[in-house]
């Protein structure tokens, strides 16, 4: 059996917006409010029916193109007219840094692979691309184990937890801390600084940038101490490859450990907190992954953490590119500088190409989702993210077995934000276990 989707409700204490008009309308959907933030799917599945490549403006003001069907983001995925360069944007003025990450620019964090085409992209993936191959993610799987019982063991005699903070949050950082070489008295630093990317990613940019702006100052410093004490991470990995003739600057090493941890834990955040999420609303999909772990059995924990990647995916969004060229895409003629933004969320939901796109089913074989990417821009630490939500979930579901929401759907709140999907907190309750 398989479960469906119900309905959100509006979150609680958010601004209540304008009455939106009805998805099925000839005018279509209203787009980014606080309605659509909570469940976007109607309006995606209207414009993949009406306007698959719609040219709407962003709440920050810069006008884009959005791709919502499956064969035209597969296509813009990997389109090489598609430049990850934001050179190639002639911004307006209002639109002047707006279309990457809230102070980059400033920090000097530009040379990073969500900013780089190829033959610079290639030369920095494969010097990176070394951290996350199946050996290494492999030999790092019983520190995630660690890492993730020691987080449960912080709540569970208490009988309730919020696990988005205490649980799905402070895992990838940890994780991702440890991979890149962070030593451990300093990794709280770095959950203090994502906490304030995570909690003003959709609002004020001035605390991300901060907090950007913290992340480069300590990164510069701890690259200059790693130079003479290498070790076994991906920092000292960066720094080998520099001094061995392959032109790693310390800019670029400084830019691509920032990117790895930025773009390495809000990820995994969200996969695990929207995957918990998806389950408390398809009980019978939750029992049959709860049976199955019971069993000893791991092949639907697998299929299962791709269906929740596809179902409600931690990237709404793929992360901005800029036409090179004109053309048509979807039917739409493409101008040199636009802005194209490729919405995983839509595309993971076509009827084209999955059947019952709507209804999760952990079972689900046939499942080429777009969740990670597609193309040279591929994530390249999603081995390491399917490792933390597998034990993330299997951990939560074996040990908490009567895990439950402890308010009512309608209460949760999502946060606000372009790129990124996922829920402010996630209450929960269970009966305690005596440590």
């Amino acid at each position: 059996m398989t479960g469906r989707r119900p309905g959100y409700g509006r979150g609680v204490h958010e601004p209540t917006p304008a009455a939106p008009e009805d998805p099925a309308s000839p005018q279509g959907p209203t787009l980014f409010d606080w309605e659509f933030a909570t469940d976007p799917y109607p309006a995606y599945a209207w414009l993949r029916e009406h306007a698959p490549v719609h040219r709407t403006k962003l709440p920050s003001g810069v006008e884009a193109w959005l791709v919502t069907r499956y064969a035209d983001a597969r296509q813009a995925l990997a389109d090489q007219r598609l430049s990850k360069n934001p050179a190639h944007h002639a911004e307006p003025a209002h639109a002047k840094g707006k279309t990457g990450i809230p102070g980059e620019r400033k920090a000097e964090l530009m040379t990073h692979l969500l900013n780089i085409d190829p033959p610079d992209h290639t030369r920095l993936r494969r010097l990176v691309s070394k951290a996350f191959t199946p050996r290494r993610v492999a030999e790092f799987t019983p520190r995630v184990q660690e890492l993730t019982d020691h987080l449960i063991e912080r709540f569970e005699s208490r009988g309730e937890a919020d696990l988005i903070h205490e649980f799905a949050f402070p895992l990838p950082i940890y994780a991702i801390c440890e991979m890149l070489g962070v030593p451990r008295e300093d990794q709280d630093d770095f959950r203090d600084w994502a906490g304030m990317m995570i909690r003003h990613g959709g609002g004020p940019r001035g605390g991300v940038a901060r907090s950007v702006k913290q992340m480069r100052t300590y990164l510069g410093e701890l690259i200059h101490r790693k130079r003479d004490d290498l070790g076994d991470d991906l920092i000292s990995d960066l720094i080998r490859a520099s001094d061995h003739g392959d032109h790693l600057t310390e800019a670029e090493a400084t830019a691509m450990a920032f990117i790895l941890l930025f773009a390495g834990f809000e990820t995994t955040v969200n996969l695990i907190g929207n995957g918990l999420h998806a389950l408390f609303m398809n009980p019978d999909q939750r029992e049959r992954l709860q049976a199955s772990l019971a069993a000893g059995e791991s092949a639907l924990l697998a299929t299962g953490v791709e269906e929740l990647l596809r179902y409600d995916g931690p990237v709404e969004l793929a992360t901005w590119r800029f036409a090179t060229e004109p053309f048509l895409l979807g039917g739409q003629h493409i101008a040199a500088g636009d802005p194209v933004l490729v919405v995983l969320a839509a595309a993971d939901r076509d009827p084209e190409r999955f059947a019952d796109p709507d209804t999760l089913d952990l079972s689900r074989s046939d499942n080429q989702h777009l969740g990670y990417g597609h193309g040279i821009h591929y994530c390249l630490g999603a081995p390491l993210a399917r490792l933390e939500g597998q034990t993330a979930l299997a951990s939560l579901l074996m040990r908490l077995p009567d895990l439950e929401l402890a308010v009512p759907p309608a209460d949760l709140r999502w946060r606000g934000g372009l790129i990124m999907r996922g829920l402010r907190t996630l209450p929960v309750r269970f009966t305690p276990r005596n440590v």
